[in-house]
């Protein structure tokens, strides 16, 4: 009998301390578990906080008052060569999609064409539309200028 409370004890404490060990291996892996997520969201706010900061408008502040006429004369030392980009291709130089699928047609194209093919095949084309060889008539070779600089404007 007293053998038996021995064993009966010591799988007791044996249990016991497997399962304290377990305890500690959860509660310290998930302190440090809640320590990096603490980190990593400080530095997140960090971050953002920066990010914003930087953001921010440095003096800019637009103020409209109403009655207030348009005086041309409070312009006249204003600098607008920033304005005058030749090469600006935004959205209001871009060819409409009909245009050029109507261009890749005029030209004879299927795919999308390089600047070499474009310039190659607009000089056929230009011996063939030319106003001298068409009687004067020059709304072919209007038109074979106009898909010219749509096409080119898409390779660009």
């Amino acid at each position: 009998m007293p053998n038996n409370t021995v064993i009966y004890i010591f799988n007791r404490i044996v249990r016991l301390s497997i399962l304290f060990f377990i305890l500690y291996l959860i509660f310290t892996n998930f302190g440090t578990f809640l320590m990096i997520i603490g980190v990593i969201l400080i530095l997140g706010f960090f971050f953002i906080y920066n990010l914003k900061k930087k953001m921010k408008t440095s003096g800019f502040n637009f103020q409209f008052k109403q009655g207030a006429g348009f005086n041309p004369n409070d312009f006249q030392n204003f600098n607008n060569s920033g304005f005058n980009n030749s090469n600006f291709n935004g959205f209001n130089n871009a060819p409409r999609f009909d245009e050029v699928q109507k261009a890749k047609d005029f030209f004879g194209f299927t795919h999308s064409p390089t600047k070499e093919e474009i310039k190659k095949k607009y000089k056929e084309l230009a011996r063939k539309y030319h106003p001298d060889i068409n009687d004067n008539d020059d709304s072919m070779m209007k038109d074979l200028n106009n898909y010219r600089d749509v096409l080119m404007k898409t390779v660009e």
